[in-house]
């Protein structure tokens, strides 16, 4: 039996592949934990920033979150089908390091995702 995500015009998709996926982050972000499904991002490469917001670090319990830039790899993360209210809530728990864009996904489908916002 192959699980699949219900999507409705009020439901957004979010590809993490870093704090978002912590139970912690997702309950104090969202009030709720989320569900999602394993997926991958193509086109990508994984990095680190260094985080000073203090609310995003007690929540995430580290300064050093992943952060994706260009390149040639693919990085795998989960995708979760989250409300418009929620996605919101998500862009104020990222720090303004990270721009939320919208990319295909290896399994075809397409989901925001933060990614290097490179000035």
């Amino acid at each position: 039996m192959i699980a699949v995500m219900a999507v409705t015009s009020a439901t957004e998709l979010l590809f993490s592949y870093g704090t978002l996926r912590q139970r912690e982050v997702q309950l104090t972000t969202f009030g709720r934990a989320l569900d999602g499904r394993p997926d991958a991002i193509v086109g990508f490469e994984l990095d680190y920033v260094t985080i000073t917001d203090p609310h995003v670090i007690a929540t995430s319990g580290s300064d050093r979150h992943p952060i994706l830039k260009p390149g040639t790899g693919a990085v795998e993360g989960t995708v979760f089908a989250i409300t418009r209210e929620e996605l919101a809530a998500a862009d104020d728990y990222e720090v303004d390091d990270y721009v939320r864009i919208a990319v295909p996904l290896r399994s075809g489908r397409t989901a925001w995702v933060y990614v290097f916002a490179d000035e």
